[in-house]
């Protein structure tokens, strides 16, 4: 958003209520509304929210609304479509439906279908989730484009970088985890929820330490038990195990990626996501569930190694075989930094971003 208004647009943020808004506005820089979204399927609170949007939509008057998000999608598409919105783009990064069955998988999959009918150009953030969505027919192909090579927002490359680190914070994070050179570190950064993949990071992380002694995991990430629970022996685990740390939210992930000699990335569903990419920035070797998103950052045995969802046995064989090879570990690292500084830096996807939104505007008038 401070990029676009840098670049001549008067943009406003628009998003649910929550603490960070305080630190977006400053940072950012725009104005921010408050539209009072939930995360779960609520009609009549979604009813809420749409003629919220729609009544500051009529107000603003913008030439162009950007939704991400699944609930802001929908939410977004329609009310912005009732206001005569000219240009309505959606981002779709990552699809719920993905790991669902049943009755709630064929609501998701109207959701969507309903967004991007509302939606002028939809921008799957992957190759992958391009191929996902055409193949299912959820939207007509002329709507579908991508930003560059992918990604929603790209990679600070001089944020994420050893030689941004404090001194002083690095040394507060190593007294956090007990920080010792003689172990091994797993590192996990995300949702703390079985969507994740934390039951198998956690069951591989057990058969694990039954071979080696100094073997550490590292839980980065808020744990959300309202909205996707872990299992009661997971959760206790998690909480009882003395080689496990759970660290909850934090904005230092790039601390622990520097100390972590892995990054473990299980998740079930992804649209694209950024930690894979933060951790081989930072010289982390990544070790990624072969998903929508991660399969367009991680190129297997090139720069990291991919396994089968869920797939236990997998996922302690890949983290086996480098910790067990540093020279391949090492080389897979080198190369994931390079691919991510080439194709995914936040200067570059940025740029494309705006001019894709000039192409659009010059197109309208």
């Amino acid at each position: 958003m401070k990029y676009m208004k840098q670049n001549g647009f008067e943009v406003t943020m628009m998003s649910a209520d929550g603490s960070e808004i305080n630190e977006l506005i400053s940072t950012e820089g725009c104005p921010h509304i408050i539209i009072p979204l939930t995360r779960k399927i609520t009609p009549l609170k979604d009813l809420k929210a749409l003629w919220s949007l729609y009544k500051h939509l009529k107000k603003i008057k913008p030439d162009i609304i950007h939704s991400h998000t699944p609930k802001a999608g929908i939410i977004a598409m329609i009310s912005s479509w009732l206001a005569r919105v000219p240009i309505r783009i959606h981002t779709v990064a990552g699809l719920p439906l993905q790991t669902t069955s049943g009755l709630k998988r064929q609501i998701l999959i109207l959701v969507e279908k309903l967004t991007y009918f509302f939606a002028t150009n939809v921008w799957p953030n992957s190759q992958s989730l391009i191929q996902f969505i055409t193949e299912e027919k959820f939207c007509s192909k002329n709507k579908i484009s991508i930003v560059g090579q992918g990604s929603s927002n790209g990679i600070d490359i001089n944020e994420f970088n050893e030689t941004s680190l404090d001194v002083n914070k690095l040394k507060e994070i190593k007294q956090k985890i007990n920080f010792d050179e003689k172990n091994f570190y797993l590192l996990f950064v995300g949702r703390v929820v079985k969507d994740k993949g934390i039951i198998e990071l956690v069951e591989t992380f057990k058969r694990l330490q039954q071979q080696f002694d100094g073997i550490r995991l590292i839980i980065v990430g808020k744990l959300e038990q309202d909205l996707d629970p872990l299992p009661i022996d997971t959760l206790k685990e998690i909480r009882n195990n003395k080689s496990i740390f759970e660290v909850g939210f934090s904005y230092y992930v790039k601390y622990y990626m520097n100390l972590s000699d892995l990054f473990v990335f299980p998740s079930h569903r992804e649209g694209f996501p950024n930690v894979p990419m933060q951790a081989g920035l930072m010289n982390c070797p990544v070790i990624a569930s072969r998903i929508t998103g991660n399969i367009d950052i991680i190129d297997h045995k090139i720069n990291g190694l991919l396994f089968e969802k869920g797939n236990v046995d997998e996922l302690e064989k890949c983290i086996l075989e480098l910790k067990s090879n540093t020279e391949k570990a090492n080389k897979f690292r080198q190369a994931l930094s390079q691919k991510i500084t080439n194709d995914f830096s936040r200067k570059s996807v940025q740029k494309t971003i705006l001019n894709k939104y000039h192409s659009l505007l010059i197109q309208e008038e």
